[in-house]
């Protein structure tokens, strides 16, 4: 049984939110059904699913309901378990597959009986013409292949270690050589098993990479019968853009070179196939800033960027050529730049960050550039010895216009400070989190001389 956090943020959110709905997106095969059903299973008296792919008449439940009790009706009549008012949680799945239900949410959270999760894949893209969240009624958030931390855990790393090594991220200090060498292992397994759950169930009960690999590949292939099936007349070019993901990464620069794709490449003409990648959760667009200052958003370029394929593992299965055995002996051949730099934006993503990077003509290119603490913060990735070596960044961190206090280089070796930059392992990725406003944050301006 795999831990996933997202658990513990829908267990506060139900406890927190006492009249919304909460739908869970994300890529095919990340365990978004799993994760709800076992919490539904736990916490309620009754738990009703209804998946609008495999009971195909089921959609037509919400088509002319005059209200709430009348839907309440219709779900009845097709629900597997009864529904008990106060202690049923009802799950619909696959809601991408109904129009209506966005409609329907509100009524149904505004009538108050039961508490409702969705969850559905390729939301961003086609949601059968659902264009808009009931603001007030639903909340949304994305579920992501296992994070590194996830990983580790899933493979029986203590608590106590995890705890010490996040205490040597805060601190600044070197890991115990044995742990942080062990770690370097784990983490090169994850470039090969990755974080799809199924990948790692099999990894986990067989230790086999072969069939770990088969895995990946229907996963892939699964990906491409979507893009078929949402691109029927060919208006996109998904398919091409998705099997070239893996050479664009190993070309020098990392960045989709379009001529690649055609040599009379217009991005306008290739926009949606861009976005239904990245909405659909199967690729991560790194964007391009102008410049490395807060708020990142207001310098970003929409046609120069970096992408990424969304599971390092499904990656590593793309590249075929036994890339699995190589990764293990740290071949010299491999580009574990790129490798690298894909677990990153995966593991970036995971931890909710917008992800950039910063090119400049007198500074060089940055990996990535984020935010905490509203405060930009450049990270390198290094895969090999020269770690150290780094002028973009010395370039960066040398212009006082960016104010940049504190950079991280993550890297094979152990952690190091030294100025403005830290080098950190490159397992410690699993503690670049992001800061957001306390829920408990409270302000009020005292008006009385304005009365």
């Amino acid at each position: 049984m795999l831990y996933r956090k997202i658990e513990t943020y829908i267990r506060d959110f139900f406890v927190r939110e006492k009249k919304k709905a909460l739908l869970i997106t994300g890529a095919r095969q990340v365990g978004k059904t799993y994760i709800i059903e076992k919490y539904g299973a736990e916490n309620y008296q009754s738990f009703v699913k209804i998946n609008f792919v495999e009971n195909i008449a089921a959609r037509d439940i919400f088509i002319g309901a005059s209200d709430s009790k009348e839907l309440l009706l219709r779900i009845s009549a097709v629900a597997d378990s009864p529904l008990m008012p106060g202690k049923t949680l009802i799950f619909f799945d696959e809601v991408q597959e109904c129009k209506e239900i966005v409609t329907a949410i509100k009524f149904l959270v505004d009538e108050g009986s039961y508490r409702y999760i969705l969850s559905g894949s390729l939301l961003g893209v086609d949601l059968k013409d659902i264009r808009s969240i009931p603001v007030g009624y639903m909340d949304v958030m994305e579920m992501f292949p296992l994070s590194l931390e996830e990983f580790a855990i899933a493979n029986s790393v203590s608590p106590a270690v995890i705890d010490s090594l996040r205490t040597a991220f805060k601190t600044k200090t070197e890991v115990d050589e044995i742990v942080h060498a062990k770690m370097m292992e784990l983490f090169h397994l994850y470039l090969i098993v990755g974080g799809m759950p199924e990948a790692v169930n099999k990894y986990l009960e067989t230790n086999n990479l072969f069939e770990v690999l088969q895995i990946q590949r229907s996963i892939v292939s699964l990906y491409k019968k979507d893009i078929a099936k949402y691109d029927p007349d060919n208006k996109l070019y998904l398919e091409d853009i998705f099997d070239l993901i893996p050479s664009e990464l190993n070309a020098k620069n990392k960045r989709f070179i379009m001529k690649n794709l055609n040599e009379y490449f217009k991005f306008s003409r290739y926009k949606n196939s861009f976005i239904w990648l990245k909405d659909a959760g199967v690729a991560l667009p790194v964007f391009c800033v102008a410049e490395p200052k807060n708020p990142l958003l207001l310098s970003k370029s929409t046609n120069l960027f970096k992408l990424f394929l969304s599971d390092i593992g499904l990656l590593a299965s793309m590249y075929g050529n036994g890339i699995q055995l190589k990764i293990l002996k740290r071949d010299s051949d491999i580009n574990f730049g790129a490798i690298y730099e894909n677990a990153a934006a995966q593991e970036l993503k995971a931890q909710g960050f917008m992800l950039y990077y910063f090119n400049g003509k007198k500074t060089g290119e940055l990996d990535f550039v984020i935010e905490s603490d509203g405060k930009v913060i450049p990270i390198e990735i290094k895969s090999g010895k020269k770690y150290k070596s780094h002028s973009a960044l010395n370039n960066v961190l040398a212009n006082e216009s960016f104010g940049i206090e504190n950079a991280y280089v993550f890297h094979g070796k152990n952690v190091e400070s030294k100025g403005k930059i830290t080098y950190y392992p490159i397992y410690m990725l699993m503690f670049v989190q992001k800061n957001d406003l306390p829920a408990d944050t409270v302000y009020k301006i005292d008006l009385k001389l304005l009365q």
